[in-house]
Protein backbone atom coordinates (compact mmCIF):
# COMPACT_ATOMS: atom_id res chain seq x y z
CA UNK A 1 0.00 0.00 0.00
CA UNK A 2 1.63 3.30 -0.75
CA UNK A 3 1.90 5.58 1.63
CA UNK A 4 -0.90 8.22 -0.13
CA UNK A 5 -2.95 5.11 0.23
CA UNK A 6 -5.70 5.48 2.92
CA UNK A 7 -6.40 1.65 4.18
CA UNK A 8 -10.23 2.17 3.51
CA UNK A 9 -9.48 2.19 -0.57
CA UNK A 10 -7.69 -0.87 -0.06
CA UNK A 11 -9.61 -4.40 -0.98
CA UNK A 12 -8.87 -6.58 2.52
CA UNK A 13 -10.99 -3.30 4.04
CA UNK A 14 -13.46 -3.61 1.63
CA UNK A 15 -13.75 -7.15 2.03
CA UNK A 16 -14.18 -6.70 5.80
CA UNK A 17 -16.82 -4.12 4.86
CA UNK A 18 -18.69 -6.85 3.14
CA UNK A 19 -18.36 -8.90 6.16
CA UNK A 20 -20.23 -6.94 8.43
CA UNK A 21 -23.35 -7.92 7.50
CA UNK A 22 -22.34 -11.73 7.40
CA UNK A 23 -21.33 -11.07 11.46
CA UNK A 24 -24.76 -9.08 12.29
CA UNK A 25 -26.57 -12.34 11.47
CA UNK A 26 -24.32 -14.29 13.97
CA UNK A 27 -25.43 -13.95 17.83
CA UNK A 28 -22.21 -14.91 19.73
CA UNK A 29 -23.70 -17.77 21.71
CA UNK A 30 -23.66 -19.53 18.78
CA UNK A 31 -20.14 -18.97 18.07
CA UNK A 32 -19.57 -19.94 21.63
CA UNK A 33 -20.54 -23.58 20.56
CA UNK A 34 -17.94 -24.25 18.47
CA UNK A 35 -15.66 -25.51 20.51
CA UNK A 36 -13.11 -25.82 17.63
CA UNK A 37 -13.10 -21.89 17.28
CA UNK A 38 -13.07 -21.29 20.93
CA UNK A 39 -10.13 -23.23 21.06
CA UNK A 40 -8.26 -21.14 17.66
CA UNK A 41 -9.06 -17.59 19.70
CA UNK A 42 -6.82 -18.51 23.03
CA UNK A 43 -3.46 -17.30 22.77
CA UNK A 44 -0.50 -18.00 25.41
CA UNK A 45 3.34 -16.50 25.87
CA UNK A 46 5.01 -16.26 29.00
CA UNK A 47 2.27 -17.04 31.75
CA UNK A 48 -0.03 -14.30 29.61
CA UNK A 49 -3.20 -15.88 28.51
CA UNK A 50 -5.07 -13.94 26.38
CA UNK A 51 -9.02 -15.20 25.10
CA UNK A 52 -10.60 -13.38 22.10
CA UNK A 53 -13.20 -16.01 21.82
CA UNK A 54 -16.05 -13.63 22.98
CA UNK A 55 -15.21 -11.37 19.96
CA UNK A 56 -17.94 -10.88 17.11
CA UNK A 57 -15.76 -12.29 14.83
CA UNK A 58 -15.29 -16.03 12.69
CA UNK A 59 -11.85 -17.17 11.95
CA UNK A 60 -12.75 -16.75 8.66
CA UNK A 61 -12.71 -12.54 10.29
CA UNK A 62 -9.77 -13.19 11.82
CA UNK A 63 -8.17 -14.40 8.55
CA UNK A 64 -9.48 -11.29 6.95
CA UNK A 65 -8.39 -8.79 9.41
CA UNK A 66 -4.65 -10.84 8.83
CA UNK A 67 -5.15 -9.30 4.91
CA UNK A 68 -6.03 -6.28 6.02
CA UNK A 69 -2.42 -6.29 8.32
CA UNK A 70 -0.32 -7.36 5.18
CA UNK A 71 -2.02 -4.61 2.99
CA UNK A 72 -0.64 -2.02 5.47
CA UNK A 73 2.69 -3.47 5.75
CA UNK A 74 2.23 -3.83 9.90
CA UNK A 75 5.69 -6.59 9.89
CA UNK A 76 7.66 -3.45 7.89
CA UNK A 77 6.01 -0.72 9.75
CA UNK A 78 6.68 -2.68 13.12
CA UNK A 79 10.47 -3.60 11.70
CA UNK A 80 10.87 0.28 11.17
CA UNK A 81 9.79 1.41 14.64
CA UNK A 82 12.66 -1.21 16.34
CA UNK A 83 14.97 0.29 13.40
CA UNK A 84 14.88 3.23 15.02
CA UNK A 85 13.57 5.39 11.72
CA UNK A 86 11.87 8.51 12.23
CA UNK A 87 8.33 7.27 12.23
CA UNK A 88 6.60 10.02 14.25
CA UNK A 89 6.82 11.47 10.85
CA UNK A 90 5.01 14.79 12.00
CA UNK A 91 8.32 15.89 14.98
CA UNK A 92 10.26 13.83 12.93
CA UNK A 93 11.64 11.28 15.55
CA UNK A 94 12.37 7.61 16.06
CA UNK A 95 10.00 5.87 18.55
CA UNK A 96 11.98 3.92 20.42
CA UNK A 97 10.54 3.06 24.30
CA UNK A 98 11.80 -0.07 23.41
CA UNK A 99 14.80 0.67 23.91
CA UNK A 100 14.74 1.35 27.20
CA UNK A 101 14.27 -1.92 28.75
CA UNK A 102 16.32 -3.51 26.00
CA UNK A 103 19.08 -5.56 28.07
CA UNK A 104 22.63 -3.79 28.17
CA UNK A 105 24.37 -5.88 25.06
CA UNK A 106 21.59 -4.83 22.82
CA UNK A 107 21.73 -2.87 19.71
CA UNK A 108 18.76 -0.38 18.75
CA UNK A 109 20.02 2.46 16.86
CA UNK A 110 18.61 6.19 16.23
CA UNK A 111 20.44 7.98 13.79
CA UNK A 112 22.70 5.66 13.16
CA UNK A 113 23.71 5.31 16.94
CA UNK A 114 23.41 2.92 19.47
CA UNK A 115 21.39 4.13 21.97
CA UNK A 116 21.07 1.23 24.21
CA UNK A 117 24.51 2.46 26.10
CA UNK A 118 23.25 5.64 26.81
CA UNK A 119 20.20 4.22 28.86
CA UNK A 120 21.59 2.00 30.63
CA UNK A 121 24.11 5.01 31.88
CA UNK A 122 20.83 6.37 32.86
CA UNK A 123 19.64 3.11 34.67
CA UNK A 124 23.08 3.36 36.74
CA UNK A 125 22.71 6.71 37.60
CA UNK A 126 19.30 6.21 38.82
CA UNK A 127 20.26 3.00 40.28
CA UNK A 128 23.27 4.66 42.62
CA UNK A 129 21.53 7.57 43.19
CA UNK A 130 18.30 5.92 44.47
CA UNK A 131 20.33 3.59 46.97
CA UNK A 132 22.06 6.75 47.93
CA UNK A 133 18.45 7.97 49.14
CA UNK A 134 17.25 5.07 50.62
CA UNK A 135 20.64 3.95 52.49
CA UNK A 136 20.26 7.49 54.10
CA UNK A 137 23.83 8.22 52.65
CA UNK A 138 22.04 11.57 51.22
CA UNK A 139 20.12 13.37 53.82
CA UNK A 140 18.01 16.41 53.95
CA UNK A 141 19.07 20.08 54.82
CA UNK A 142 18.60 19.52 58.30
CA UNK A 143 20.46 15.64 58.27
CA UNK A 144 17.23 13.94 58.41
CA UNK A 145 16.73 10.94 56.24
CA UNK A 146 14.71 11.87 52.63
CA UNK A 147 12.07 8.93 53.20
CA UNK A 148 8.81 10.49 51.19
CA UNK A 149 9.07 11.14 47.33
CA UNK A 150 6.79 13.93 45.63
CA UNK A 151 7.13 13.16 41.32
CA UNK A 152 5.76 16.45 39.93
CA UNK A 153 4.89 15.68 36.06
CA UNK A 154 1.76 15.18 34.41
CA UNK A 155 0.18 13.52 31.42
CA UNK A 156 2.44 10.09 30.43
CA UNK A 157 5.08 11.34 33.17
CA UNK A 158 2.55 11.02 35.80
CA UNK A 159 -0.19 8.40 34.38
CA UNK A 160 2.29 5.58 33.46
CA UNK A 161 4.23 5.91 37.09
CA UNK A 162 1.50 6.17 38.61
CA UNK A 163 -0.26 2.79 37.12
CA UNK A 164 3.04 1.22 38.18
CA UNK A 165 2.74 2.26 41.62
CA UNK A 166 -0.51 1.58 42.24
CA UNK A 167 -0.11 -1.92 41.47
CA UNK A 168 2.94 -2.79 43.26
CA UNK A 169 1.80 -1.10 46.49
CA UNK A 170 -0.26 -4.62 47.50
CA UNK A 171 3.26 -6.65 46.10
CA UNK A 172 3.98 -8.52 49.21
CA UNK A 173 7.80 -8.09 47.45
CA UNK A 174 7.27 -4.38 46.81
CA UNK A 175 5.86 -4.12 49.82
CA UNK A 176 8.83 -4.88 52.09
CA UNK A 177 11.25 -2.79 49.85
CA UNK A 178 9.37 0.54 50.38
CA UNK A 179 8.74 0.11 53.87
CA UNK A 180 8.74 3.17 55.79
CA UNK A 181 8.48 5.03 52.34
CA UNK A 182 6.38 7.40 50.77
CA UNK A 183 5.75 7.76 47.07
CA UNK A 184 2.88 10.62 46.03
CA UNK A 185 2.11 12.22 42.94
CA UNK A 186 1.12 15.99 41.88
CA UNK A 187 -0.04 16.21 38.02
CA UNK A 188 -2.90 18.75 38.09
CA UNK A 189 -2.20 22.47 39.06
CA UNK A 190 -5.10 22.64 40.88
CA UNK A 191 -4.42 23.79 44.43
CA UNK A 192 -6.36 21.37 46.22
CA UNK A 193 -3.97 18.33 44.59
CA UNK A 194 -0.43 20.79 45.90
CA UNK A 195 -2.42 20.61 49.23
CA UNK A 196 -3.22 16.94 49.07
CA UNK A 197 0.22 16.23 47.69
CA UNK A 198 1.86 17.78 50.45
CA UNK A 199 -0.32 16.78 53.62
CA UNK A 200 1.46 15.19 56.40
CA UNK A 201 4.84 15.86 54.94
CA UNK A 202 7.78 17.36 56.55
CA UNK A 203 10.08 19.33 54.10
CA UNK A 204 12.68 18.19 55.85
CA UNK A 205 12.28 14.38 54.80
CA UNK A 206 10.67 15.44 51.55
CA UNK A 207 12.23 14.88 47.96
CA UNK A 208 10.58 16.16 45.36
CA UNK A 209 11.36 15.05 41.45
CA UNK A 210 10.34 17.28 38.76
CA UNK A 211 9.57 15.87 35.21
CA UNK A 212 9.55 17.82 32.30
CA UNK A 213 11.59 17.24 29.44
CA UNK A 214 12.08 20.64 28.65
CA UNK A 215 11.34 22.48 32.17
CA UNK A 216 8.90 24.80 30.46
CA UNK A 217 5.46 22.83 30.84
CA UNK A 218 3.33 25.25 32.68
CA UNK A 219 1.31 23.18 34.96
CA UNK A 220 4.67 21.17 36.26
CA UNK A 221 6.92 23.90 36.52
CA UNK A 222 3.82 26.31 38.42
CA UNK A 223 3.61 23.04 41.17
CA UNK A 224 7.85 22.91 41.02
CA UNK A 225 7.69 26.42 41.94
CA UNK A 226 5.13 26.06 44.78
CA UNK A 227 6.91 22.87 46.24
CA UNK A 228 10.11 24.70 45.99
CA UNK A 229 8.78 27.47 48.20
CA UNK A 230 7.31 25.08 50.26
CA UNK A 231 10.87 23.85 50.83
CA UNK A 232 12.62 27.31 51.18
CA UNK A 233 9.89 28.50 53.53
CA UNK A 234 10.33 25.64 56.03
CA UNK A 235 14.45 25.48 55.20
CA UNK A 236 16.05 28.18 53.41
CA UNK A 237 16.43 28.54 49.75
CA UNK A 238 19.72 26.88 50.09
CA UNK A 239 17.87 23.77 50.77
CA UNK A 240 16.95 23.18 47.53
CA UNK A 241 19.62 21.24 46.28
CA UNK A 242 19.19 19.10 48.69
CA UNK A 243 15.32 18.08 48.13
CA UNK A 244 14.79 18.77 44.89
CA UNK A 245 15.97 16.51 41.69
CA UNK A 246 14.95 16.75 38.06
CA UNK A 247 13.96 14.00 35.16
CA UNK A 248 14.92 16.93 32.15
CA UNK A 249 17.26 17.28 28.80
CA UNK A 250 17.16 21.04 30.12
CA UNK A 251 20.24 21.50 32.21
CA UNK A 252 20.51 25.44 31.83
CA UNK A 253 16.57 25.92 33.29
CA UNK A 254 17.22 23.00 35.37
CA UNK A 255 20.28 25.20 37.62
CA UNK A 256 18.68 28.39 37.12
CA UNK A 257 15.69 26.57 39.08
CA UNK A 258 18.04 26.04 42.05
CA UNK A 259 18.68 22.14 41.08
CA UNK A 260 21.97 20.53 40.57
CA UNK A 261 22.93 19.60 36.99
CA UNK A 262 24.39 16.79 38.03
CA UNK A 263 20.98 15.67 39.66
CA UNK A 264 19.35 15.71 36.65
CA UNK A 265 18.45 12.04 34.76
CA UNK A 266 18.18 12.49 31.33
CA UNK A 267 15.61 11.10 28.53
CA UNK A 268 15.26 11.64 24.77
CA UNK A 269 13.41 12.80 22.27
CA UNK A 270 12.51 9.33 20.86
CA UNK A 271 10.82 8.76 23.97
CA UNK A 272 6.77 9.96 23.51
CA UNK A 273 5.64 10.90 27.33
CA UNK A 274 2.66 8.38 26.36
CA UNK A 275 5.27 5.58 26.30
CA UNK A 276 7.77 6.88 29.06
CA UNK A 277 6.86 5.18 32.28
CA UNK A 278 10.13 2.86 31.18
CA UNK A 279 12.61 5.73 31.07
CA UNK A 280 13.67 8.02 34.31
CA UNK A 281 10.08 9.15 34.12
CA UNK A 282 8.96 6.15 35.72
CA UNK A 283 12.36 4.79 36.58
CA UNK A 284 13.27 7.08 39.13
CA UNK A 285 10.21 7.54 41.53
CA UNK A 286 9.60 4.02 41.68
CA UNK A 287 13.23 2.95 42.18
CA UNK A 288 13.31 5.48 45.04
CA UNK A 289 10.22 3.88 46.86
CA UNK A 290 11.37 -0.19 45.70
CA UNK A 291 15.07 0.41 45.10
CA UNK A 292 16.27 -0.74 41.99
CA UNK A 293 19.37 -2.59 42.96
CA UNK A 294 20.35 -6.23 41.54
CA UNK A 295 21.98 -8.34 43.89
CA UNK A 296 24.54 -10.37 41.88
CA UNK A 297 25.41 -13.64 43.49
CA UNK A 298 28.19 -15.00 40.83
CA UNK A 299 30.39 -12.55 39.87
CA UNK A 300 29.35 -11.58 36.11
CA UNK A 301 26.53 -14.29 36.01
CA UNK A 302 23.80 -11.56 35.54
CA UNK A 303 24.87 -10.93 31.57
CA UNK A 304 24.74 -14.28 31.22
CA UNK A 305 21.11 -13.73 32.23
CA UNK A 306 20.52 -11.13 29.80
CA UNK A 307 21.84 -13.10 27.08
CA UNK A 308 19.33 -15.94 27.79
CA UNK A 309 17.10 -13.77 28.40
CA UNK A 310 17.16 -12.76 25.41
CA UNK A 311 16.62 -15.99 23.91
CA UNK A 312 13.45 -16.24 26.08
CA UNK A 313 15.28 -18.92 28.32
CA UNK A 314 15.59 -17.56 31.47
CA UNK A 315 12.96 -19.45 33.04
CA UNK A 316 14.81 -21.76 33.29
CA UNK A 317 17.59 -20.27 35.27
CA UNK A 318 17.45 -21.33 38.86
CA UNK A 319 15.55 -18.44 41.01
CA UNK A 320 18.17 -18.70 43.83
CA UNK A 321 21.29 -17.83 41.60
CA UNK A 322 20.19 -14.22 41.29
CA UNK A 323 17.82 -12.35 42.82
CA UNK A 324 16.18 -9.58 40.74
CA UNK A 325 15.14 -5.99 42.02
CA UNK A 326 11.61 -5.02 41.83
CA UNK A 327 12.15 -2.04 38.71
CA UNK A 328 14.17 -4.16 36.73
CA UNK A 329 11.86 -7.49 36.83
CA UNK A 330 9.54 -4.35 35.50
CA UNK A 331 12.03 -3.31 32.68
CA UNK A 332 12.25 -7.39 31.84
CA UNK A 333 8.18 -7.97 31.93
CA UNK A 334 8.03 -5.16 29.26
CA UNK A 335 11.66 -6.25 27.42
CA UNK A 336 9.64 -9.87 27.22
CA UNK A 337 6.64 -8.14 25.51
CA UNK A 338 8.83 -6.30 23.24
CA UNK A 339 10.71 -9.20 21.73
CA UNK A 340 7.20 -11.52 21.44
CA UNK A 341 5.41 -8.40 19.55
CA UNK A 342 8.52 -8.18 16.95
CA UNK A 343 9.03 -11.58 16.18
CA UNK A 344 5.52 -13.48 16.50
CA UNK A 345 3.20 -14.67 13.79
CA UNK A 346 0.21 -12.38 13.35
CA UNK A 347 -1.91 -15.15 14.40
CA UNK A 348 -0.11 -15.57 17.72
CA UNK A 349 0.53 -11.96 18.69
CA UNK A 350 -1.06 -10.52 21.19
CA UNK A 351 -0.92 -6.79 21.15
CA UNK A 352 -1.26 -7.28 17.04
CA UNK A 353 -4.72 -9.48 18.28
CA UNK A 354 -5.69 -7.27 20.26
CA UNK A 355 -5.12 -4.29 17.61
CA UNK A 356 -6.73 -6.17 14.71
CA UNK A 357 -9.96 -6.70 17.06
CA UNK A 358 -10.18 -3.24 17.85
CA UNK A 359 -10.11 -1.90 14.43
CA UNK A 360 -12.90 -4.46 13.91
CA UNK A 361 -14.74 -3.42 16.66
CA UNK A 362 -14.20 0.86 15.93
CA UNK A 363 -14.10 1.21 11.95
CA UNK A 364 -16.32 -2.11 10.97
CA UNK A 365 -19.12 -2.35 13.60
CA UNK A 366 -18.88 0.37 15.03
CA UNK A 367 -18.42 0.48 18.46
CA UNK A 368 -16.78 3.66 19.54
CA UNK A 369 -15.45 2.74 22.86
CA UNK A 370 -13.76 0.15 24.81
CA UNK A 371 -13.83 -0.70 28.46
CA UNK A 372 -10.16 -1.09 29.71
CA UNK A 373 -3.76 4.47 26.89
CA UNK A 374 -5.04 7.11 24.41
CA UNK A 375 -2.98 8.48 21.61
CA UNK A 376 -5.25 7.55 18.48
CA UNK A 377 -7.90 10.08 18.65
CA UNK A 378 -6.97 11.45 15.09
CA UNK A 379 -9.25 12.92 12.03
CA UNK A 380 -6.41 12.21 9.39
CA UNK A 381 -3.65 9.84 8.00
CA UNK A 382 -0.19 10.34 9.14
CA UNK A 383 -0.13 12.47 5.57
CA UNK A 384 -2.77 14.61 6.53
CA UNK A 385 -5.72 12.90 4.70
CA UNK A 386 -9.04 13.13 6.46
CA UNK A 387 -10.28 9.79 7.41
CA UNK A 388 -13.34 8.45 5.72
CA UNK A 389 -13.96 6.14 8.82
CA UNK A 390 -13.64 6.31 13.10
CA UNK A 391 -10.13 5.29 13.83
CA UNK A 392 -9.80 5.76 18.41
CA UNK A 393 -11.61 4.84 21.15
CA UNK A 394 -13.04 6.01 24.38
CA UNK A 395 -11.35 4.20 27.08
CA UNK A 396 -12.84 3.26 30.57
CA UNK A 397 -12.85 1.03 33.15
CA UNK A 398 -13.05 -0.11 36.88
CA UNK A 399 -11.17 -2.49 39.05
CA UNK A 400 -13.01 -5.83 40.62
CA UNK A 401 -16.27 -5.54 40.73
CA UNK A 402 -16.68 -1.73 41.03
CA UNK A 403 -17.88 -1.25 37.69
CA UNK A 404 -21.11 -3.74 38.07
CA UNK A 405 -22.73 -0.75 40.08
CA UNK A 406 -21.10 2.36 38.28
CA UNK A 407 -21.24 1.04 33.73
CA UNK A 408 -22.26 -2.75 33.91
CA UNK A 409 -25.94 -1.38 33.29
CA UNK A 410 -25.03 -0.01 30.27
CA UNK A 411 -22.64 -2.88 28.68
CA UNK A 412 -25.39 -5.36 29.21
CA UNK A 413 -28.17 -3.83 28.34
CA UNK A 414 -27.38 -0.28 26.94
CA UNK A 415 -24.81 0.54 23.58
CA UNK A 416 -22.80 -2.21 22.79
CA UNK A 417 -18.95 -1.54 24.51
CA UNK A 418 -16.13 -4.04 23.82
CA UNK A 419 -14.60 -5.28 26.96
CA UNK A 420 -11.26 -6.35 27.88
CA UNK A 421 -11.34 -8.04 31.26
CA UNK A 422 -7.59 -8.72 32.76
CA UNK A 423 -7.60 -11.19 35.63
CA UNK A 424 -4.77 -12.57 38.07
CA UNK A 425 -4.29 -16.22 39.09
CA UNK A 426 -2.68 -15.42 42.27
CA UNK A 427 -3.79 -12.35 44.54
CA UNK A 428 -1.20 -10.41 45.81
CA UNK A 429 -3.13 -10.55 49.37
CA UNK A 430 -4.72 -13.65 49.41
CA UNK A 431 -7.19 -13.25 52.57
CA UNK A 432 -8.89 -17.25 53.94
CA UNK A 433 -12.01 -16.95 55.59
CA UNK A 434 -12.90 -20.48 57.90
CA UNK A 435 -16.38 -21.38 56.57
CA UNK A 436 -16.64 -19.36 53.34
CA UNK A 437 -17.47 -21.30 50.18
CA UNK A 438 -14.62 -19.52 48.61
CA UNK A 439 -12.19 -17.84 49.14
CA UNK A 440 -11.91 -13.78 48.17
CA UNK A 441 -9.83 -14.11 45.56
CA UNK A 442 -12.30 -16.79 43.98
CA UNK A 443 -15.38 -14.56 45.00
CA UNK A 444 -13.70 -11.77 42.45
CA UNK A 445 -12.80 -14.07 40.01
CA UNK A 446 -15.76 -15.56 39.78
CA UNK A 447 -17.09 -12.07 38.82
CA UNK A 448 -14.15 -12.41 35.78
CA UNK A 449 -15.26 -15.37 34.47
CA UNK A 450 -18.51 -14.69 34.74
CA UNK A 451 -19.40 -10.91 33.03
CA UNK A 452 -18.10 -12.09 29.84
CA UNK A 453 -20.39 -14.87 29.47
CA UNK A 454 -23.23 -13.22 30.56
CA UNK A 455 -22.39 -10.16 27.71
CA UNK A 456 -21.61 -12.83 24.99
CA UNK A 457 -24.65 -15.22 25.45
CA UNK A 458 -26.63 -13.09 27.14
CA UNK A 459 -30.41 -15.37 28.28
CA UNK A 460 -32.73 -12.92 29.79
CA UNK A 461 -30.52 -9.78 27.46
CA UNK A 462 -29.86 -9.63 24.21
CA UNK A 463 -26.21 -10.40 24.57
CA UNK A 464 -24.06 -10.47 21.56
CA UNK A 465 -21.70 -8.27 23.27
CA UNK A 466 -18.17 -8.87 22.58
CA UNK A 467 -15.41 -9.01 24.77
CA UNK A 468 -12.03 -10.09 25.37
CA UNK A 469 -10.10 -11.97 28.50
CA UNK A 470 -6.36 -11.61 29.45
CA UNK A 471 -5.83 -13.68 32.22
CA UNK A 472 -1.95 -13.25 33.87
CA UNK A 473 -0.07 -15.47 36.50
CA UNK A 474 0.29 -12.96 39.29
CA UNK A 475 0.93 -8.68 39.52
CA UNK A 476 4.79 -9.14 40.33
CA UNK A 477 6.81 -6.48 38.64
CA UNK A 478 7.45 -8.74 35.73
CA UNK A 479 3.90 -9.09 35.19
CA UNK A 480 2.93 -5.81 35.09
CA UNK A 481 5.53 -4.48 32.60
CA UNK A 482 4.04 -7.41 30.14
CA UNK A 483 1.19 -6.00 30.46
CA UNK A 484 1.90 -1.87 30.00
CA UNK A 485 3.71 -3.25 26.78
CA UNK A 486 0.90 -5.20 25.98
CA UNK A 487 -1.20 -2.28 25.61
CA UNK A 488 1.35 0.85 24.52
CA UNK A 489 2.39 -2.37 21.28
CA UNK A 490 -1.62 -2.48 20.51
CA UNK A 491 -2.01 1.23 19.75
CA UNK A 492 0.71 0.80 17.45
CA UNK A 493 -0.79 -2.09 15.70
CA UNK A 494 -4.15 0.02 15.22
CA UNK A 495 -1.99 3.48 14.23
CA UNK A 496 -0.26 1.54 12.19
CA UNK A 497 -3.32 -0.04 9.96
CA UNK A 498 -5.32 3.03 10.24
CA UNK A 499 -2.16 5.18 8.73
CA UNK A 500 -2.24 7.53 11.74
CA UNK A 501 0.19 8.90 13.81
CA UNK A 502 0.42 7.15 17.34
CA UNK A 503 3.21 9.26 18.51
CA UNK A 504 2.42 13.12 18.52
CA UNK A 505 -0.33 14.99 20.35
CA UNK A 506 -1.09 18.03 18.63
CA UNK A 507 -4.66 17.95 19.59
CA UNK A 508 -3.13 18.48 22.89
CA UNK A 509 -0.37 20.96 22.14
CA UNK A 510 -3.40 23.12 20.46
CA UNK A 511 -5.21 23.23 24.31
CA UNK A 512 -2.18 24.39 25.56
CA UNK A 513 -1.26 27.10 23.30
CA UNK A 514 -4.94 28.36 23.78
CA UNK A 515 -4.37 28.07 27.99
CA UNK A 516 -1.15 30.36 27.20
CA UNK A 517 -3.40 32.65 25.54
CA UNK A 518 -5.92 32.91 28.55
CA UNK A 519 -3.52 33.05 31.60
CA UNK A 520 -1.76 36.16 29.64
CA UNK A 521 -5.05 37.71 29.67
CA UNK A 522 -5.52 36.56 33.15
CA UNK A 523 -2.36 38.54 34.08
CA UNK A 524 -3.34 41.72 32.20
CA UNK A 525 -7.11 41.92 33.36
CA UNK A 526 -5.73 40.93 37.50
CA UNK A 527 -2.50 43.20 37.22
CA UNK A 528 -3.29 46.06 34.66
CA UNK A 529 -6.87 45.79 34.57
CA UNK A 530 -7.18 45.27 31.14
CA UNK A 531 -10.17 44.59 29.57
CA UNK A 532 -10.45 40.96 27.50
CA UNK A 533 -10.21 41.15 24.47
CA UNK A 534 -9.80 38.16 21.40
CA UNK A 535 -11.92 35.76 22.99
CA UNK A 536 -15.44 34.51 21.39
CA UNK A 537 -18.43 35.73 23.37
CA UNK A 538 -18.99 32.88 25.54
CA UNK A 539 -15.42 32.43 26.91
CA UNK A 540 -15.51 36.44 27.47
CA UNK A 541 -18.58 35.79 29.47
CA UNK A 542 -16.86 33.16 31.38
CA UNK A 543 -14.28 34.83 32.09
CA UNK A 544 -15.44 37.88 32.99
CA UNK A 545 -17.70 36.14 35.31
CA UNK A 546 -14.51 34.42 36.75
CA UNK A 547 -13.05 37.66 37.29
CA UNK A 548 -15.56 39.45 38.85
CA UNK A 549 -16.51 37.01 41.67
CA UNK A 550 -12.26 36.17 42.60
CA UNK A 551 -11.96 40.62 42.38
CA UNK A 552 -11.17 40.14 45.85
CA UNK A 553 -7.78 38.40 45.10
CA UNK A 554 -4.87 41.33 45.46
CA UNK A 555 -3.36 42.09 41.97
CA UNK A 556 0.09 41.32 43.61
CA UNK A 557 -0.56 38.64 46.31
CA UNK A 558 2.10 37.76 48.92
CA UNK A 559 2.94 34.17 48.64
CA UNK A 560 0.23 31.83 50.26
CA UNK A 561 0.84 28.11 50.51
CA UNK A 562 -1.90 25.02 51.18
CA UNK A 563 -2.61 24.88 54.96
CA UNK A 564 -4.28 21.79 55.46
Amino acid sequence: MASSTLICDTEPWKDLKNHVQEIKKTHLRDLMSDTDRCQSMMVEFDGILLDYSRQNATLKTMDKLYQLAEAAQLNNKINRMYNGEKINSTENRSVLHVALRAPRDAAINSDGKNVVPEVWKVLDKIKEFSETIRSGSWVGATGKVLKDVVAVGIGGSFLGPLFVHTALQTDLEAIECARGRQLRFLANVDPIDVAKSITGLNPETTLVVVVSKTFTTAETMLNARTLREWISTALGPSAVAKHMVAVSTNLTLVEKFGIDPNNAFAFWDWVGGRYSVCSAVGVLPLSLQYGFSVVEKYGNFLLFLFTCYHFQLLRSVPEFIVRHGIILKFLKGAWSIDQHFISAPYEKNIPVLLGLLSIWNVSFLGHPARVSMESNGKGVSIDGVPLPFEAGEIDFGEPGTNGQHSFYQLIHQGRVIPCDFIGVVKSQQPVYLKGEVVSNHDELMSNFFAQPDALAVGKTFSGNRPSLSLLLPSLNAYNIGQLLAIYEHRIAVEGFIWGINSFDQWGVELGKSLATQVRKQLHASRMKREPIEGFNFSTTTLLTRYLEASSDIPSDPSTLLPRI
